[in-house]
């Protein structure tokens, strides 16, 4: 096994946490705020958990979403790695249907000179928006073609970043710049990205890390990660499964804040899954809000698997999770209207972790 990758994937649980903490950020943008301010606060969450002791962060490729500020990882990426030391920061993920591969090899190519032994290139088969902007993206109608043909398109950019297609292969004189073509050179871990069993099994035939979407499919989660353990087959990244999985979390300094801030969340995903996006509500709004039947059972449903209130009962939860899945690292999102909201909850939980300082 190369030591150095698996090393660059592995994280190291700090203080009292039962496993290697991460940071899920979907530049979230609140009603009556802008996208600047909610990179302002991306940033201000990079430093923090940079400065607790937080493993990596992450962010989320999404189109055509006004609540979320997060389509282009790759430029946010650059960002935070010129306000940010030492924090490990990738894609959480990078769609890879709606890209050519050479187009990500190169950004990340671009991203990990900026930021040597810093990045991670985490990658999904979903478009990450609905299916009229998928279209748009990949001037294709043909969705279900691009993601069939995920394997594939892997394989490429893997290549890519390699700089290693055999002799005679159509793309053998292309290079992905910056990359290997230009000298000895490390390039980003490749994670898999899902929320159903077809990327487990993926990552682990390949023996590539796998990061599983517990915060919008928990119904999967075990058994998603059974299906990755089972199939994985040592690599020259890893010699073990390495997991990790998103989680929903927010923590406030008191239970009842914490609950109107996720609900605000749960109001969004309402909208979201009923054709209606739109900006993060208020938590007066989210409050006021007359909930059909439907949509309570809904709301009812998703606040259960997001983790919410004081810091110790956060604390709790995180435990209990990573008890019950077995996960190898947990990567917190923090859903809320204002940004200080989630500044406040990221570093109340490194407080109840005694992560540094």
């Amino acid at each position: 096994m190369d030591n150095n990758r698996g090393d660059d994937i592995r994280g190291r649980a700090e203080g009292t946490a039962p496993v290697p903490l991460s940071v899920l950020d979907l530049v979230s943008v609140g009603q009556g705020r802008t996208a600047t301010q909610a990179l302002r606060t991306s940033v201000d969450i990079a430093q923090l958990a940079e400065r607790r002791g937080f493993h990596r962060l992450w962010v989320a490729e999404h189109h055509s979403m006004p609540g979320v500020a997060s389509s282009s990882p790759a430029v946010i990426l650059a960002h935070l790695a010129a306000h940010t030391e030492r924090l490990r920061l990738g894609s959480g993920g990078v769609m890879l249907p709606n890209h050519a591969p050479l187009v990500i090899a190169e950004q990340f190519g671009t991203l990990e000179a900026m930021a040597p032994g810093r990045i991670d290139l985490g990658l999904g088969r979903a478009p990450g928006t609905d299916g009229a902007t998928a279209a748009a993206l990949r001037r294709t109608d043909r969705l279900n073609e691009g993601a069939d043909d995920f394997p594939q398109q892997l394989a490429e950019l893997t290549r890519f970043l390699d700089d290693d297609f055999p002799d005679g292969h159509p793309y053998a004189r292309i290079h992905a710049v910056p990359g290997p073509v230009q000298g000895p050179t490390g390039r980003p871990p490749i994670w898999l990205l899902g929320s159903s069993g077809f990327s487990a099994r993926l990552a682990g035939v390949l023996g590539l890390p796998f990061a599983f979407a517990h915060h919008f499919s928990a119904q999967n989660t075990i058994p998603a990660l059974d299906l990755y353990r089972e199939s994985f087959k040592p690599s020259a990244v890893l010699d073990a499964p390495y997991a990790l999985i998103g989680v929903s979390a927010l923590a406030a300094d008191e239970e009842r804040e914490a609950r109107r801030q996720v609900l605000t969340g749960a109001l969004s995903m309402v909208r979201l899954r009923t054709g209606r996006p739109g900006l993060i509500p208020t938590p007066e709004e989210a409050e006021a809000y007359a909930f059909t039947p439907m949509e309570r059972e809904f709301v009812d449903g998703w606040l259960g698997n997001v983790i919410h209130g004081t810091a110790d009962e956060v604390r709790s939860g995180l435990d209990d999770l990573a008890k019950r899945t077995g996960a190898d690292e947990l990567m917190i999102t923090a859903n809320a209207h204002r940004g200080g909201a989630r500044v406040r909850s990221y570093d109340l939980i490194a407080d109840a972790y005694g992560l540094r300082g």
